[in-house]
């Protein structure tokens, strides 16, 4: 596995990779590397044959008050997950490599970014697009792989990709759980013993919002009442939102038919919690 902390040395090693024919995927991350993250590796490995994981903590995608100074960085850890997992290439660029100078460039994905979570973190989808567009016309790669865990993220990259004709696909791989249905998140690593027993209930709330989709409840409200209810279990628990939305354009949709995409986000502690599920009632 080769590590590379430059813009320069990374265009080196994959061009020496497609100079052997090789097919290029790509992983983005801010590292604290999982088992999320390692169904994505996976992923890449099976489709591609050269894999590059960047390790980047991206500040523009962080608001004022969020946690990028505290956010977890065990560089040594995810590198050692990166050589089990036969990564190629883990780009590691600092701050001043991916911002050499004051930023007035961005990339901004209208209308979907101003739901869900981007009404809550405002300019936090700038940021996510535009160092998503450096690390693909950095690394260039054929496929790259995201989690439904980040739904919105996941609508949104791809309908950059395809706006703005970006030559390489985007591959949504599924939401890695615990045990317990927990969606695996870097910044579980937040939560207390106490915080981390209530946390699965945001699940419990969307396994009860596809039960009652899938025997033919249509009304919005019904659902997310429900849904309220079970989140209500736990005083822990802030909900900020609970939506069903387009999975692809991500408006409010009723009566709920067709596919939905199911989306809540709470906050648990000093963790902010996102989790999402897509029922489809044309399959039922």
């Amino acid at each position: 596995m080769e590590t590379a902390k430059t813009i320069e040395s990374t265009g080196k090693f994959i061009a020496a990779a497609r100079k052997q024919g090789k097919t290029v995927g790509f992983v983005p991350t801010m590292g604290a590397l999982h088992i999320g993250h390692i169904s994505l590796i996976q992923a890449a490995r099976k489709q591609t044959d050269y894999v590059v994981v960047s390790i980047f903590v991206n500040p523009t995608q962080f608001g004022p008050e969020e946690d990028f100074d505290k956010y977890p960085r065990p560089f040594d850890d995810d590198l050692q997950i990166c050589r089990e997992q036969g990564v190629d290439l883990v780009f590691s660029p600092g701050t001043n490599q991916m911002y050499p100078t004051q930023n007035i460039t961005w990339v901004n994905v209208e209308k979907l970014t101003e739901t869900l979570c981007g009404r809550f973190r405002p300019g936090h989808f700038r940021g996510v697009t535009t160092v998503c567009t450096k690390l693909f016309n950095i690394v260039q790669p054929d496929i790259a792989f995201f989690g439904q865990k980040d739904a919105q993220q996941a609508v949104v990259i791809k309908r950059m990709v395809a706006d703005l004709n970006m030559p390489l696909k985007i591959q949504i791989c599924p939401t890695v759980r615990e045990d317990d249905g927990l969606a695996v998140s870097s910044r579980n690593k937040y939560l207390s013993e106490s915080e981390r027993k209530d946390a699965p209930l945001l699940y419990k709330s969307l396994q009860k919002a596809k039960r009652l989709i899938q025997a033919g409840t249509t009304d919005p409200e019904q659902i997310i009442v429900q849904m309220k209810n079970i989140l209500a279990q736990s005083d822990r628990l802030e909900p900020e939102y609970i939506e069903i939305v387009n999975p692809e354009t991500l408006e409010l949709i009723n009566p709920v038919k067709s596919k939905a995409l199911v989306a809540v986000a709470a906050r648990c502690g000093s963790a902010r919690l996102i989790d999402n599920i897509v029922v489809d009632t044309a399959s039922n």
